[in-house]
């Protein structure tokens, strides 16, 4: 079985180490709004579904179409657009493979919405 519970931790430590990137060095780099806007949703996307599968790898750990949906999503969706900011030239390949990821991130969402339901311990 994946590391799911690892995946979600280091792309969420990762989310915050490129958001405060894009939030104070790419700046200097990029004077575009737009581009450091784009970045900060990339980041954004990343760290609330690297929550999602932390949680989910405790919570419903059989799931492992969903979890593997919302890796492959956050690696294409904000990876690409993590590069198309950097270089918009040179990464412009990568343009339709957006599109792809947040085709995963919802799946991810529809597999864990059909899945088993997790059995939450009864708190008495």
């Amino acid at each position: 079985m994946p590391p799911f519970w690892t995946i979600g931790c280091l792309y969420g430590a990762s989310s915050v180490l490129l958001g405060a990137f894009g939030a104070h060095g790419l700046k200097k780099k990029i004077a575009d709004p737009a581009r450091i806007a784009n970045w900060g949703t990339a980041a954004h996307y990343q760290l609330i579904h690297s929550t999602l599968l932390t949680a989910i790898s405790i919570a419903a750990p059989q799931n492992t179409l969903a979890m593997s949906l919302f890796t492959a999503g956050m690696t294409m969706f904000s990876g690409s657009i993590y590069l198309l900011t950097l270089d918009p030239q040179r990464f412009k390949v990568l343009g339709p493979v957006t599109p792809l990821g947040g085709l995963c991130l919802v799946g991810g969402w529809v597999a864990l919405a059909v899945g088993r339901r997790p059995v939450w311990p009864r708190v008495r």
